[in-house]
């Protein structure tokens, strides 16, 4: 696993958003799926407990071997972003 770097903003919007630091470095070790984002970012993205009726996610960008976390956060919009198969 490529070393996480979060960056001051994430963490400011994690903590404002209630996102635990374990919850994203979860996240970007083992997403539910990766999609592509904006500017060469990506999205790794899993589906929350109980009954996956939210989503984490968390925009990364690859850069020189470790993923750097520029934000992240919940959403109910499951059907919206989450990749069918």
């Amino acid at each position: 696993m490529k070393p996480v770097h979060i960056f001051s903003h994430a963490r400011f919007e994690m903590t404002r958003r209630g996102i635990s630091e374990a919850e994203v470095r979860a996240t970007v070790a083992n997403p539910g799926q990766i999609v592509p984002g904006k500017n060469g970012r990506q999205i790794h993205q899993s589906l929350l407990p109980p009954h996956g009726h939210h989503l984490l996610r968390v925009v990364v960008k690859e850069e020189r071997g470790a993923y750097s976390v520029l934000t992240a956060y919940k959403t109910s919009k499951v059907d919206k972003y989450w990749r069918q198969p």
